[in-house]
């Protein structure tokens, strides 16, 4: 029976219908979305990178696209970066092709300009406003440098067809150099290819045409259209429609939509950003264009995806950092195992923050991500008695881990339930998504057939007794206490005390400490109970504008007002949030600003009585500036944690296997990331 007349698939048969673009059938309606991982970008990492593909085209996924690949040196991402101008290139991309190709996967090779975004010496751009991410100050193309990059799109799109990939994706969004041309915020010329629509229009228009004369009418065209700038002086809807008609005239078979600039101002990929919250923009387009609309963003689980295509506006889902998360997104969806789904918690920790900073992509919840090649979890020779303390985020990666490998797993838990700070941190505004992660681990302790022990806090002689083969201690941290005069006093509680409901918490509040726990802890006490915002009210807070005739859609924001007057205190001088991630660290400081918290830094903490927390400030020679008084009816902690390890030394000395992992190892800045890499890699090593 062929595809076309199998059977719907009784979990998601939208999902999971055939798609025709162009002369290719893709077999469902699930595309991995782009993602550079840094593995592009050396030939060394070549096998790597095949690998990284070929574990997601055994996932089951309809088309993979690969991360931007430049079309000429003036386009680079960043020096060296991966790129397909020519022969030589054309062999190392036969390897990628031909790794999915043996899975039963399909490939599309994205191609990429970065103008202005590129973080090279050599970058070139359309109009005169310079970089605000990357620091290198570019050349503004010529009329034979703009001739010259419209032919390398045509190039490269041969080339790609030369080593195998079953279609091209135009990069024309995310504020890269195609949507240059196209926005007024970056497109100030006065010639032929600046000023009105069309000629801000006409470089995407002759790269199209460009592509389309050298390669065959049915090789797939997919055109990455930006259909919501977010920055001011963006295109309007009327720009976008027209843009979307014209491509499809031109022979684009399909437009995959982009949502928002690197720059924006509106968050388009944290976790705070509701599911399928631009899915409306994409389903604008249907009354525009008859070709497949992809939609994009935040769109993180089977169920969202297919009430998306039941409305029948859109004909594909594209996911990047899910298919990161767990490559067999699409098999276990497809099979109604989505409850094995290890859901992306947009957390952007070990992806995005990664790419930002040049270094290779992974994924917190999946330590396996790009390293599939040398982080395995092959089956083990000889199953081994393996207790785990701790079922944090450290110990639930290693029992899960080391279960799959075939190890007979017991978990001892001190707590009523799984999860540990992530329990803690799923109850903050706009990090829900992380209830998904304790789900996905609840199940997987099930399927692995782990023993679980809760509202157990196992001693070093039980374990010592039981004579396990090797002990995991994933006992996590306790909250640091500072010593302060009055530290004990009745108004003084944890974070976790705050959070979890263990205390009423009173209307005027101090947050001591700004790290990544006090910004998390101050979002949580400036909202109400139910923190979760409905899709308009997050609109308005940010800024995101209904009338479709306003570039970029963007307006002034309109905040909620905060429940609680919060001052949050640190002892460093400075700008606080520093030291948080680079694509969510600016929307954190953006929510407190919003919520009208007092930051301070730069204070001692003197002593804490019934009037208050007693600060005092202090010049470069230790004398005291100034004094003042934070009358407040409550002080959260937040200073930090303290390992607990007091199973460490006994097991140790008693000749026990042991392993210490997450923040029983170090008690830094909580790092789940570290935790369950940590997890993962002791799994892996227990032979």
């Amino acid at each position: 029976m062929s595809a076309h007349t199998a059977e719907p698939n009784p979990y998601y048969p939208h999902l999971f219908e055939p798609l025709q673009l162009g002369g290719t059938t893709l077999k469902n309606r699930l595309v991995m979305g782009s993602m550079h991982t840094g593995l592009e970008d050396r030939l060394w990492d070549t096998d790597k990178l095949a690998a990284y593909y070929a574990e997601r085209a055994r996932g089951g996924v309809g088309l993979i696209i690969t991360g931007g690949f430049g079309t000429s040196r003036t386009g680079l991402l960043v020096p060296f970066a991966g790129k397909i101008t020519n022969v030589a290139d054309v062999k190392r991309h036969q390897r990628l092709t031909r790794a999915v190709h043996q899975e039963g996967g399909k490939i599309a090779a994205q191609l990429i300009h970065a103008g202005r975004y590129g973080y090279t010496p050599f970058k070139v751009a359309p109009g005169s406003e310079p970089s605000p991410i990357h620091p290198f100050k570019h050349l503004k193309m010529t009329e034979p440098i703009i001739k010259h990059v419209i032919r390398s799109f045509g190039r490269s799109a041969k080339l790609a067809r030369k080593a195998g990939y079953d279609a091209i994706e135009i990069m024309g969004g995310e504020g890269y150099l195609i949507n240059q041309f196209l926005c007024p915020h970056t497109n100030d010329r006065t010639d032929k290819w600046g000023g009105s629509t069309e000629n801000r229009q006409r470089f995407l228009v002759e790269v199209i045409k460009e592509i389309r004369r050298q390669v065959p009418r049915d090789f797939p065209i997919i055109l990455r259209q930006s259909i919501a700038d977010f920055v001011r002086k963006g295109q309007t809807w009327d720009e976008i429609a027209l843009m979307a008609r014209k491509a499809e005239e031109l022979g684009v078979d399909a437009i995959n939509t982009d949502i928002g600039w690197h720059e924006a101002g509106v968050p388009t990929i944290v976790t705070s950003v509701p599911r399928a919250a631009f899915v409306k923009f994409t389903e604008r387009l249907r009354d525009e264009v008859s070709i497949p609309l992809i939609a994009s963003n935040r769109i993180n689980t089977p169920e969202v995806a297919e009430e998306i295509l039941e409305r029948g506006k859109v004909d594909a889902i594209s996911m990047a950092r899910p298919m990161l998360s767990d490559p067999d997104f699409a098999n276990k969806a497809e099979a109604g195992r989505a409850d094995e789904i290890n859901t992306c918690i947009g957390c952007n920790q070990a992806c995005l923050d990664h790419a930002f900073v040049g270094k290779k992509v992974s994924c917190l919840l999946n330590p396996r991500a790009g390293r599939e090649t040398t982080l395995t979890l092959g089956a083990t020779r000889r199953a081994k008695r393996v207790a785990v303390v701790g079922a944090g985020p450290a110990g639930l990666s290693a029992a899960v881990s080391a279960a799959q490998r075939g190890h007979k797993v017991e978990l001892f838990e001190a707590g009523e339930r799984i999860g540990g700070q992530f329990s803690i941190a799923a109850r903050i505004p706009g990090k829900e998504e992380f209830n998904e992660t304790l789900r996905y681990y609840t199940r997987q302790l099930e399927i692995t057939n782990v023993t679980v022990h809760l509202k157990t806090r196992v001693s070093a002689d039980d374990l010592i007794e039981r004579k396990f083969d090797e002990v995991i201690v994933a006992t996590g941290v306790t909250p640091r206490i500072p010593s302060i005069p009055g530290i004990e006093h009745p108004m003084v509680m944890s974070y976790a005390d705050a959070v979890l409901g263990h205390r009423e918490v009173g209307k005027r509040v101090a947050v001591m400490g700004a790290g990544g726990i006090g910004f998390d802890v101050t979002e949580f006490l400036t909202v109400d109970e139910s923190p979760t915002l409905n899709l308009k009210e997050w609109e308005q807070e940010w800024g995101v504008s209904e009338d479709l005739t306003k570039p970029g859609f963007v307006t002034k924001p309109r905040p909620l007002p905060a429940t609680r007057q919060v001052y949050m205190v640190q002892r460093k001088s400075g700008g606080q949030g520093r030291t948080l991630g680079k694509t969510s660290g600016w929307v954190h400081r953006a929510t407190v600003k919003m919520k009208g918290v007092e930051q301070i830094s730069g204070a001692t903490y003197d002593k804490i009585d019934d009037a208050g927390l007693h600060l005092s400030f202090r010049d470069e020679e230790g004398n005291v500036t100034e004094t003042r008084l934070l009358e407040v009816d409550n002080i959260v902690v937040c200073a930090g944690q303290e390992s607990v390890r007091e199973l460490v030394d006994p097991l140790t000395v008693a000749g026990v296997t042991t392993h210490v992992i997450g923040g029983a190892d170090l008690a830094a800045e909580l790092d789940a990331k570290r935790a369950i890499r940590q997890g993962t890699e002791v799994a892996a090593g227990i032979s």
